[in-house]
């Protein structure tokens, strides 16, 4: 505004400014009062006819053409033709607390807010600034700039030419975000993903805020503007001749030093100098670990050897307990099959549990050897995780690395004196185990079962199964009936608690009693009667026809004769009077006819002799003889049946 005036004061005539100063001059000073002398009156003007209106401005104006050609010139030089929405460079003309003062040579100087220069701590007075125009007056007449909409304008382009680049550019961590970091490069807010902060796994975003750290520009989405940016890329630029030269020295055997950098669930990886190798979980250690942070750390410098690599050293398998001797090569020398031994239950499965009796060297004992019982259980029956247990060495194979062990062994043998504990004959309590078809499995104690065959479950009742006579898991009454130890098997019973009741049927169902009965099943080939005294006979289907003609059928009760009873095989064999009576006739007529028949012709045989004895020969009479003798037996034999 002060060149501006000057420039407009130069333009003014020279004689009007001398006409200012001498009024200026003749301006008498304050003094001392005086009588002042009556003014005459003073005459009224009159407008003179000839007067120029234009003569002084003719005055002002006196330049000629050339002349203000010049001034124009000259008064365009000292004003800036600015438009707006315009980027253009300023000076620094002032700096407060919250303003920074620019001057782009207008005729006013913009005001900047001081939070707009933060990615540039070190401005001062003098310094060249880019400015955005976003409107030369405001409402208050001010010019109105910002550096940060400069900025942003020119960001983008910088941006891009840095990623084409591959330019390493300064950046102000603004906050964090989820997955990463908010980062401001030129102007612009970029994405620092936490993978790419570091070569290492970062566990704590919030150290980096508020800082500025160097980037590199590694994906630009032109159509959303959006900026990804990574230091990661900065380490690894350094690290990849130190990573080549290790790639290179790679060699099956060699031992490192690393330090681990994660650890999984699965096993470890170890950065070797910019190379990353993985121990697996099995490689931790020689004795079994459920999880690798039980051996090692995050950020622990560890000894490593090489096992294997593929054929572009990509993937490294390294290990660590191969730095130390086999357990089973320290093992001691004078262990033996028979000896006792101690350990903890590091795994365990349903065929058995692996114990630990040395770091590194396990047993297996089978779950046949952790009872004398012959009932095959689960082994988590019998031991958990973390057990300590004692057992015998059944096997020992060093140059296979393999270890059977039993627990039951170091138990007395239930069948070594089986037969003083359970003599024939003697009653015992025993456990419903399991059926068969054909009887009941029961154990009398661990380790020793016996069977029960289904016909020695009753004397009465005829069982079918032996679920219809008891339930898994109740007791039952016994009887020893027979040992074999050396087989470890047992016969019982259980009706040999009770006399044979088939002592007394015999006396009372005999041949020819009549007894009530009711049919309790049908067959084709007859039906079951339930008897008196919890006995079962059965009645043949030709002998269950009843009075009425209509056969027998199930919840009849009738009156039965017994025909047969066999006291060895308990049956009882039934029928019904009726039928049985007429049955028993037609019997006896049908045997009358035979043997009239045979002795009707036994007569006409012998008459036949006796009529040719006359007309026979010595040798003739011989052979009848012997065919009459042969007749007599005939018959004989016929009145004998």
């Amino acid at each position: 505004m002060a060149e501006n005036e000057n420039i407009i004061n130069e333009a003014m005539p020279v004689e009007e400014k001398a006409v200012e100063e001498t009024q200026v001059m003749e301006t008498p000073k304050e003094e001392a009062p005086v009588k002042k002398a009556p003014k005459a009156p003073r005459p009224k003007p009159v407008p003179a006819e000839d007067f120029d209106w234009t003569s002084s401005h003719k005055k002002f104006d006196n330049y000629s053409a050339d002349e203000r050609a010049k001034l124009e010139e000259r008064y365009a030089g000292t004003m800036s033709q600015v438009a707006d929405h315009e980027v253009i460079e300023g000076t620094v003309v002032a700096i407060t607390d919250r303003e920074v003062v620019v001057n782009i040579g207008f005729k006013s100087d913009g005001v900047i807010p001081v939070a707009e220069f933060r990615t540039n701590p070190n401005l001062k007075v003098g310094d060249k600034v880019e400015v955005y125009v976003e409107n030369q007056e405001g409402p208050n007449g001010q010019l109105i700039l910002s550096h940060k909409k400069a900025q942003l304008l020119k960001s983008w382009d910088r941006v891009n030419e840095a990623y084409e680049s591959g330019e390493i550019v300064n950046g102000y961590v603004k906050s964090r975000t989820k997955g990463g970091l908010i980062v401001e490069v030129f102007g612009l807010e970029a994405f620092l993903p936490g993978s790419q902060i570091d070569v290492k796994p970062i566990r704590d975003y919030d150290v980096f805020v508020d800082s500025v750290m160097e980037f590199k520009v590694v994906k630009i989405n032109q159509e959303f503007k959006n900026v990804v940016v990574s230091h990661k890329a900065l380490i690894e630029d350094e690290l990849e001749a130190q990573k080549a030269e290790i790639i290179s020295k790679l060699e099956k055997g060699q031992i490192l030093e690393g330090v681990v950098k994660n650890i999984t669930s699965y096993g470890v990886f170890i950065d070797l100098g910019g190379v990353d190798g993985l121990i697996h979980i099995t490689d931790l250690s020689w004795g079994r670990i459920s999880h690798p942070e039980e051996v090692v750390k995050l950020d622990e410098k560890i000894k490593v050897v090489i096992l294997d690599f593929d054929d572009n050293k990509k993937r490294i398998a390294l290990g660590l307990k191969q730095l130390t001797p086999h357990p089973w090569d320290a093992l001691d020398e004078n262990l033996k099959v028979g000896d006792t031994v101690k350990g903890k239950v590091v795994v365990i499965a349903d065929y058995g549990a692996f114990v630990e009796i040395a770091p590194g060297v396990e047993g297996l004992i089978h779950v046949s050897e952790m009872s004398w019982s012959q009932h095959l259980r689960s082994a988590q029956d019998f031991l958990k995780v973390g057990d300590e247990v004692e057992a015998k060495v059944l096997t020992l194979d060093r140059e296979e690395r393999k270890m059977s062990l039993g627990m039951k062994q170091l138990m007395p043998d239930p069948w070594a004196n089986i037969t003083d504990r359970y003599p024939i004959g003697s009653k015992h309590t025993a456990t419903v185990r399991n059926f068969t078809n054909f009887g009941i499995f029961v154990e009398l104690e661990e380790g020793v079962d016996g069977l029960i065959h289904i016909s020695d479950l009753s004397w009465s009742k005829k069982i079918k199964h032996p679920a219809e006579f008891t339930k898994v898991g109740e007791t039952i009454e016994v009887v020893v009936l027979d040992v074999d130890q050396e087989n470890r098997r047992l016969s019982l019973g259980h009706k040999q608690l009770e006399e044979n009741p088939w002592d007394v049927f015999e006396t009372v169902f005999t041949v020819g009693s009549m007894h009530q009965g009711t049919v309790i099943s049908a067959s084709d080939k007859g039906v079951v009667v339930s008897l008196p005294y919890g006995v079962e006979g059965f009645c043949p289907s030709r002998y269950m026809k009843k009075e009425d003609g209509s056969n027998a059928k199930v919840d009849d009760t009738l009156e039965f004769k017994v025909l047969e009873f066999n006291k060895e095989s308990k049956k009882i064999i039934l029928a019904l009077p009726k039928v049985e009576e007429e049955k028993e006739t037609s019997a006896k007529s049908a045997e009358e006819k035979a043997a009239e028949k045979a002795a009707k012709q036994a007569k006409r045989t012998v008459k036949e002799i006796n009529d040719n004895i006359e007309h026979s020969t010595l040798g003739d009479l011989e052979v009848l003889a012997g065919l009459k003798e042969n007749l007599e037996k005939q018959e004989k034999a016929k009145k004998g049946e």
